[in-house]
């Protein structure tokens, strides 16, 4: 069940629950105030009778006679004999008679508390329906033969039913009082259930992952807090994944520091070596100065390769090198870098060729100079390892719905299946050696693979060895709409 569902079930405990029970609970109350007034006031409901037409009509008959008597011999109504007759008819249904002689009480039936009544009428004027706890079903007002004024009346002792109605009244609100704790603990128990326990378990994981556990995953419900879980379950893999991530990094930072140190000391000594040497005489002749001069300069233009790689390298890891994207004709761009390669490798005995699928334009958003050194890097790489006297490097571009497909190939030495993964990582050399002579930085692809994916792309690569390597660049179109 839902978070919502619960909480609207709640809802709807809160607002019915306390009004069925109460309902209940009146209609009990009811049942035994009605069972004691029946029993207090001989009320019979047997055969379809209705006690208070019964009530009415003997009370009637009584009064009848008693307005009768009080009309021809008034004296009489003190007749002890007639009394008792006339109270034997009213006691059944729990009606009595109260006479009054110049608004003094003069007779009050046994059945009533004599104190309550000579208070109650003792300084009647005009009475109403209700004296204290006395209902006057009938009066009548007469004159005794002495012309003293006399009152006649028939009344109902409703003092219990006061007193049933004080005690039920107390019940009810008690009852009343349970019912609300009742159904507050009903709607706690399913607001804690549904609400606090889920969010107690949340706690518990908070406090796992801040003290370093990001290993413990939290179940959950398909619910509205359940929501809340899925997306902590989410911050948590995601803090886990991140965590990885940088302990990786500080593997690659101790990995770039070492790999930068071995490959700085190897020059760095070579130069050295020469330099002592002219200081001490070695390159005694021009032509060997003059070797020794060069050397010195290849090796510090390789570290200033070497050093340009890393830099930009370091700032593409940062997301501080900027990409200035624009609509270039991915043809046309292939076209200029194919002939600006073409000289340098020709130098090195290696042949450029060129194929396009398409004489149309074919448009991609690029950075131009980032993706010339991204294309250069790979052609540098292919001359690096090209073990052949005729060597040929062919570029193929073909267009396949959204994407373009460019193809890189060399007739190189190859590599093995092996080492195929670890082509793109930084400092990687097929070499076991790591000889920059021939293997160069171990950058070059690196920069490759990061400028590639910047562009929204992907590039892999194939290989065997002895025969040459392919490497596949995929780069997204600019549709007509664009």
């Amino acid at each position: 069940m839902s978070i919502r569902a619960r909480l609207l079930l709640s809802y709807i405990l809160m607002s019915f629950l306390p009004l069925i029970l109460l309902a209940i609970t009146l209609y009990l109350i009811l049942n035994a105030f009605v069972g004691d007034f029946i029993g207090r006031y001989h009320l019979d409901f047997s055969d379809n009778k209705n006690p208070f037409k019964v009530i009415m009509t003997e009370q009637k008959e009584v009064f009848t006679d008693m307005k009768l008597q009080a009309s021809t011999d008034p004296d009489q109504l003190l007749n002890p004999s007639l009394l008792d007759s006339w109270e034997s008819q009213l006691n059944p249904i729990n009606m009595s008679i109260v006479l009054q002689k110049n608004n003094q009480l003069v007779y009050a039936s046994p059945s009533l508390d004599q104190t309550e009544v000579a208070k109650a009428f003792d300084s009647i004027e005009m009475p109403g329906s209700f004296v204290d706890y006395f209902y006057i079903s009938n009066n009548y007002t007469f004159q005794y033969k002495d012309l003293s004024e006399g009152h006649l009346y028939i009344v109902t002792d409703i003092g219990p039913l006061s007193e049933y109605l004080g005690k039920y009244l107390v019940i009810s609100l008690l009852l009343l009082i349970a019912i609300i704790l009742l159904t507050n603990g009903v709607l706690t128990y399913f607001v804690f259930r549904s609400t606090v326990t889920p969010l107690q378990k949340l706690r518990r994981a908070v406090d796992q992952i801040k003290e370093g556990d990001l290993d413990s995953t939290v179940h959950f419900q398909k619910d509205e807090i359940g929501g809340l879980f899925q997306a902590f379950e989410e911050m948590r893999a995601q803090l886990k994944h991140s965590k990885a991530v940088q302990l990786q990094y500080e593997e690659n930072r101790k990995e770039l520091v070492s790999n930068i140190s071995h490959d700085l000391k190897t020059p760095i000594a070579s130069i050295k070596g020469y330099v002592e040497g002219i200081l001490d005489g070695v390159a005694d002749n021009p032509d060997k100065m003059d070797r020794y001069i060069r050397t010195i300069y290849a090796k510090t233009k390789d570290m200033d390769k070497l050093i340009d790689e890393l830099f930009m390298l370091s700032k593409l890891d940062m997301g501080k090198l900027p990409f200035y994207f624009e609509k270039v004709n991915i043809n046309k761009f292939l076209e200029d870098c194919t002939e600006e390669m073409q000289f340098v490798l020709m130098e090195k005995g290696i042949n450029l060729t060129l194929e396009l699928s398409t004489s149309e334009p074919v448009l991609i958003k690029a950075d131009r100079e980032k993706l010339k050194r991204a294309i250069s890097n790979i052609l540098d790489n292919a001359a690096k390892y090209m073990d052949k006297e005729q060597g040929i490097v062919q570029i193929r571009l073909q267009d396949e719905g959204e994407w373009v497909h460019l193809q890189i190939e060399d007739n190189g030495q190859g590599m093995r299946e092996d080492e195929l993964p670890h082509i793109f990582e930084r400092f990687y050399r097929s070499d076991l050696s790591r000889n920059s002579e021939t293997g160069g930085s171990g950058l070059g692809l690196a920069i490759v693979k990061q400028i590639i994916e910047e562009h929204g792309g992907e590039v892999q690569a194939a290989s065997e060895a002895g025969v040459g390597t392919r490497i596949w660049i995929r780069l997204r179109m600019v549709m007509p709409h664009e």
